[in-house]
């Protein structure tokens, strides 16, 4: 067996599994989950018809670089949402969900043959993130969250010598579980550090389209080319049409950026096996075309933080996140003791935050927090929260 498969940590959901195997949870209550962040609004007619139109396509092997249209047409949405100009050719790809490409570019672009090669990630963080690195040959450092910015990441935490040694950043904006978005001032740091010492930039951004504020988050590729690097050096985006139009199971997403890293990126796929398959490509072509679906989808969600965090906010210390679907809320006690609580008592679940983020410097940045993800039905994520801070009164 690979030797590093052994330095991968059991998933959260795994984690949290294990440590309430031995809750029951109370029968007085119907269970609700605000765990997982799988969205489940009900995904749009004119996706499953364009898959259902296109089965055909089943018998034919799909190219590793999807098809001419498929690129096109993302390049067109990245062009209408952010400003920016791809050729659809060199700087497009489409991918097989953003998780599955967020893995795989690790494993292109890490040298593990290099001296303590070094992957930095933000802390709370997606976990796919680590997993990379570690398979890829690499360590992990990991960035922690600033409480005072609204949990936006504090860069400048980071050594100079962990910098030196890196070899690829991961960046999510919106950040998944805090919600905070980057400015174009962190963006300018981030490229200054990335010129200097030559790693490459994965910017994770499959929340971009759940917002709450007057614009929409600024994306990474946006920001390379406000501060004049239109060829987007070092810097590849990910994106995802899960949370964006509600088809999770789908698989389907894009990562666009620099020619040469997507280059050798596409090589690496054609051998990985990782093409996506022409009733899915039609699929989300009718879905990177569409936009009114997915103002639809944001409505609902803003209704939702608008009936939820209220009745949060009168027994926890919890903010309105700039994106995302996620709330991340201080307990009054430890995480996961708090979580097994309102799983017995009242049959919530939610996620501790200590299971997303790594101990560094003596500090868990997640301990004393969970996770709450609104993607249920809005009356279900209200009588969630009621039952949140019923049990929060009761410590």
């Amino acid at each position: 067996m690979n030797p590093l498969l052994s330095r991968l940590q059991p998933y959260p959901f795994e984690k949290l599994r294990a440590l309430t195997a031995g809750v029951r949870p109370n029968p007085a209550y119907t269970a609700i989950s605000l765990g997982i962040g799988e969205p489940r609004h009900p995904t749009p007619d004119l996706i499953k018809r364009a898959l259902i139109n296109h089965l055909d396509g089943l018998s034919h092997y799909p190219p590793t670089a999807g098809s001419v249209e498929l690129r096109q047409v993302c390049a067109a949405w990245a062009g209408r949402r952010y400003g920016v100009t791809l050729d659809a050719v060199t700087q497009v790809l489409p991918v097989n969900g953003s998780r599955e490409a967020l893995f795989a570019l690790a494993q292109v672009v890490v040298d593990p043959t290099r001296a303590h090669a070094t992957v930095v990630s933000p802390n709370p963080f997606y976990q796919i993130y680590e997993g990379a690195a570690l398979l890829a040959g690499a360590q992990c450092h990991f960035a922690p969250v600033d409480t005072a910015r609204n949990f936006a990441v504090d860069w400048e935490a980071v050594p100079e010598h962990v910098w030196q040694r890196t070899q690829l950043l991961y960046v999510c904006s919106p950040g998944n579980p805090t919600g905070a978005v980057m400015p174009l001032a962190e963006w300018a740091r981030l490229f200054e550090l990335s010129d200097r010492h030559g790693f490459v930039i994965a910017s994770d951004e499959c929340y971009s389209e759940i917002w709450f504020g007057d614009a929409p988050p600024l994306g990474g590729l946006e920001a390379a080319v406000q501060l004049g690097r239109g060829d987007f050096r070092r810097l590849v985006m990910f994106t995802s049409l899960s949370k964006r139009s509600n088809v999770p199971g789908l698989r389907s997403g894009f990562v666009a950026g620099d020619a040469d890293v997507l280059k050798a990126f596409l090589q690496y796929r054609t051998y990985h096996g990782s093409a996506m398959g022409p009733a899915v490509q039609a699929a989300s072509i009718a879905a990177w075309n569409d936009e009114a679906h997915v103002q639809a989808n944001q409505s609902l969600y803003r209704d939702k933080f608008a009936r939820v965090l209220p009745i949060l906010q009168s027994a926890l210390d919890v903010r309105q996140p700039d994106a995302g679907f996620y709330l991340w809320a201080k307990t009054p006690n430890d995480d996961v003791a708090f979580a097994s609580g309102l799983l017995e008592n009242y049959n919530c679940m939610v996620l501790p935050g200590s299971l997303l983020a790594r101990e560094q410097g003596g500090h868990n940045p997640g301990r004393g927090r969970i996770r709450l993800a609104l993607v249920a039905e809005a009356d279900a994520c209200v009588e969630a929260a009621e039952r949140v801070v019923a049990h929060a009164r009761s410590l």
